[in-house]
């Protein structure tokens, strides 16, 4: 997490996570997710990876800052971490 704490610290632009949940619940416990933007497809297609487990999360309250629904009916929803890290 150092690695990534220190790119966060020397790059000038966003680093943008695509589909990996597993690296966005790494980055969680040590501050290091600015900034999510899920993309909630209308669709259901029964058992499935979510993106939250129940065992090894760490709990972090997000509150949203923009919302969209494009044409399709996907929403499209921009959290920031709320309060203290």
């Amino acid at each position: 997490m150092a690695a990534v704490s220190k790119l966060k610290g020397e790059v000038a632009e966003n680093l943008v996570v695509f589909g990996s949940g597993v690296l966005v619940r790494s980055l969680l416990p040590h501050g290091l997710v600015d900034r999510l933007v899920l993309l909630i497809h209308p669709l259901t297609l029964g058992a499935g990876r979510r993106l939250f487990t129940d065992s090894g999360s760490h709990p972090t309250a997000f509150r949203l800052i923009d919302g969209a629904t494009t044409g399709t009916g996907v929403v499209i929803a921009v959290y920031e971490p709320a309060g203290d890290r």
